[in-house]
């Protein structure tokens, strides 16, 4: 089974679980901003590579709670910096304790399919900065399943977690992952914007492998 977004990570970890298993794909429409943009590259991306089936979840909390600028309209999704890394501080697209609630509705199907991984396209290097993209955090999610499920024998899979961005863009290539199918942007859903930390981190590593980003930007500044 994967945690299939629609973006760049996980359409590799996508294609990866497509290479070795029958695969699942598990969509969350959370109230985020290009909500409608990634639900149509999760799918086209799951039929290109021959899911067995797709599971699109609504999740409306995180829209009531806010405190995101990727679900709240009040907060303005930031550019990313010019001068200095991105992730060093932890930024307000950030969702709270969102994979949490991914992987607990992951984990439910997979009991229900007997499916034994779950992939997500967990990233820590070159990434945002979340805390629910460190590794720890899913050595602990893994404990809770063992001791929590009818088995204890569903593994979380987080092959690209200690990859920079380039190398997943790379390795992604190397799978055939459909990266003109993803999307990535925080902000909009026509054209990718090319200025949040999500953009920019994707241009930086398709420029580092020496390919084209194949998805439209408004800009291509950095």
């Amino acid at each position: 089974m994967v945690c299939l977004s629609g973006g760049m990570d996980s359409t590799v970890c996508a294609s990866l679980a497509a290479r070795d298993y029958d695969a699942y794909a598990l969509h969350f429409s959370y109230g985020q901003r290009t909500e409608g943009r990634e639900l149509d590259s999760a799918r086209m991306v799951a039929q290109t590579l021959d899911f067995r089936d797709f599971l699109h979840l609504k999740i409306d909390l995180f829209r009531h709670i806010g405190g995101s600028a990727l679900t709240d309209s009040n907060i303005a999704v930031p550019k990313a910096p010019e001068h200095q890394p991105i992730g060093q501080a932890i930024p307000v697209t950030y969702v709270p304790f969102r994979n949490a609630h991914f992987l607990s509705a992951a984990v439910s199907w997979a009991e229900v399919l007997g499916a034994r991984t779950i992939f997500i396209g967990a990233v820590e290097q070159d990434s945002s900065g979340y805390p629910d993209c460190r590794p720890a955090y899913y050595q602990a999610f893994q404990q809770l399943i063992r001791t929590g499920t009818r088995e204890g024998d569903i593994e979380i899979s987080t092959p690209l977690i200690h990859l920079r961005k380039s190398q997943i863009v790379a390795f992604g290539l190397e799978l055939g992952a459909p990266f003109n199918l993803t999307w990535s942007c925080y902000s909009d859903a026509e054209e990718a914007c090319g200025e949040c930390d999500s953009c920019v981190l994707r241009l930086r590593a398709f420029d580092e492998v020496g390919t084209p980003d194949p998805i439209p930007y408004a800009m291509r500044t950095r």
